[in-house]
């Protein structure tokens, strides 16, 4: 996912790993252009689609087929405060349901406020949110005033939540990130969707010189692939042991 904002500019890109060696290849977006794209999520049990967001919280619907990702819908995530600025999305399925969660980054002093909802598909592809709950979250590390508190999401098959959170002093750094076990997320059979923040977050990594911006557990892995960007030192990629049970 590429935060470009000027028309034209590449949006969406894949990452082929293989042992040794990664292959990076653009991806033709098809539909209309978002601003200042920020999270990509798949869809569980719907292959090849994802939802991506905007900063602002502007939602696309996308199908990708081979090099080109079309967009199937868009609409605004619900219950948006003011000043939000979103980096963060992710999706959970269990029992039979679906729930979508999302994060204003906040800011040094002011926390990151983490929403929670259920979520269905209209006929036509729209992405539809049931009743929002939310709350606050202050990362443990990295602390300074530049500190966005939730810069992504990730939740693992059994529901732990994982929560990445970076520091960024301007785009020459210096920059700080971690990656935090902040809790549990389950959703009843009902659909009813429970953030239960943990009182004290274990620190599963720090990472100074970086600012992570993406975590991903990976399928079938007790991995997340975390990635990062560093502004004018380019980004990176890597693993990090961080979604067990």
């Amino acid at each position: 996912m590429h935060d470009n904002k000027r028309s034209g500019q590449q949006r969406l890109s894949r990452i082929t790993h293989t042992e040794g060696s990664a292959v990076v290849s653009p991806i033709t977006w098809d539909g209309s252009e978002p601003l200042d794209l920020e999270a990509v999520e798949a869809i569980p049990g719907i292959p090849g689609e994802y939802l991506a967001l905007t900063g602002r919280g502007i939602l696309f619907r996308l199908k990708v087929a081979g090099s080109t990702a079309t967009v199937v819908d868009y609409t605004p995530l619900p219950a948006i405060g003011e000043g939000d600025d979103f980096e963060s999305f992710a999706l959970v399925a269990q029992n039979g349901k679906l729930a979508a969660l999302w994060a204003d980054r906040g800011a040094g002093e002011r926390p990151a406020t983490l929403y929670a909802a259920p979520l269905t598909f209209a006929a036509w592809g729209q992405p539809l949110f049931g009743a929002v709950t939310q709350r606050t979250y202050r990362a443990a590390y990295p602390t300074d005033s530049g500190t966005r508190h939730i810069s992504d999401i990730a939740v693992t098959d059994t529901g732990r939540l994982v929560v990445s959170s970076a520091s960024d002093a301007g785009d020459d750094g210096p920059f700080d990130s971690a990656v935090t076990a902040a809790g549990r997320v389950t959703i009843s059979a009902t659909g009813r969707v429970r953030v239960a923040l943990a009182a004290s977050p274990t620190l599963l990594g720090a990472f100074p010189q970086y600012k992570i911006e993406a975590v991903e557990c990976l399928p079938g892995s007790a991995d997340a692939l975390l990635g990062t960007d560093d502004e004018n030192v380019g980004g990176h990629a890597r693993t990090l042991p961080a979604c067990g049970a």
